[in-house]
């Protein structure tokens, strides 16, 4: 397995950090907002991207994420054709820099979202939780769209884009709807369970279609994540995997340090190397840390992203796998 870590295109220290660590492979999301370059559907800007990378000794192995508005495209809007052409553009820059993965997601306007950004954890840290009945209502005159139409524009979206990943050789992995309910603020979510996966890779018989495994999503989503996992991977289906862990269940769950339960992450770990997985793993969402302040909630990285978490994080994985004699680059 490869260990990767989550890096913003201008994010030097983290960079360095990861470097530190003895991370080689870096996943960004290379956002407008966020490179403060153009989308990476810009040749030049993507390749800047990757180029910045290598100088701190890291290889730029996937993009994750919206790396644009998609709102146009999951809400099947007039002037969807126009980003879905960018979309494929994003594809062919991505296959002619080398870079294969590409992590997406179909929450359509809210996206990962929890009801409490600065939840109690472990020894005065803070974390993410969510529950159900405090999230908020949809606003009166705000938007409305059904799973029906959510399935239908994501259809309407591989249908074009698909063929493109694969003469791009950019492998398109689905993560799971976080949190795992529909609706969510009046907006459906139509990746949510296995069965819902299930829906898509039918439809599509490509090898450059699958999941992005993320363990404590299906976790809280209540699939049994070894099964699902063992098959999935057999089959080909899991590209990514994103390690971290969550207590409670899909209407109500806490993030937790991936050590809480105590097993549960060198046993997923241990499993993915049996079942033959050898793609590349990264640290997901952690608690902060003493001295780390969490921002109000603002999906992306607003949140679960602060630097001391993620190091605990890495450290855990490197230990876990060398002990386990994982093999891990």
């Amino acid at each position: 397995m490869k260990l990767s870590m989550l890096i913003l295109p201008n994010d030097r220290a983290l960079a360095a950090l990861a470097a530190q660590m003895g991370i080689k492979y870096a996943i960004t999301k290379a956002a407008p907002e966020l490179s403060g370059k153009n989308p990476p559907y810009d040749f030049g800007a993507l390749k800047s991207a990757k180029d910045g990378f290598a100088e701190r000794g890291l290889e730029l192995v996937g993009l994750e994420g919206d790396q644009f508005d998609m709102s146009p495209i999951k809400l099947g809007l007039p002037e969807r054709g126009e980003w879905i052409g960018r979309y494929a553009q994003m594809l062919r820059n991505m296959g002619d820099l080398g870079i294969r993965l590409l992590c997406l997601n179909w929450m359509a306007s809210v996206g990962w979202f929890r009801t409490d950004a600065a939840a109690p954890a472990r020894g005065g840290a803070l974390t993410t939780s969510f529950d159900a009945s405090r999230a908020p209502a949809p606003e009166p005159a705000g938007e409305r769209i059904s799973e029906e139409k959510l399935r239908e524009n994501l259809y309407y979206f591989l249908d074009a884009v698909l063929p493109e990943a694969e003469k791009a050789g950019v492998k398109m992995a689905l993560h799971p709807d976080d949190p795992p309910v529909s609706p969510l603020r009046g907006i459906g979510r139509i990746l949510k369970s296995a069965e819902d996966y299930e829906k898509v890779f039918s439809r599509y018989d490509s090898k450059f279609l699958g999941a992005t495994f993320c363990q404590a999503t299906f976790k809280v989503a209540g699939e049994n994540v070894k099964k699902l996992s063992a098959d999935w991977i057999g089959r080909g289906k899991i590209f990514f995997i994103h390690i971290r862990d969550a207590r409670g269940n899909a209407e109500n769950f806490t993030e937790t340090f991936i050590d809480e339960e105590r097993g549960f992450v060198s046993e997923m770990l241990a499993h993915y190397r049996d079942c033959g997985f050898g793609g590349p793993i990264r640290s997901d969402h952690a608690p902060a840390m003493f001295g780390e302040a969490q921002k109000d909630f603002g999906g992306g990285v607003s949140v679960g992203y602060r630097p001391l978490g993620h190091i605990f994080s890495c450290g855990y994985i490197k230990g876990c796998c060398d002990a386990l004699k994982i093999p891990l680059e």
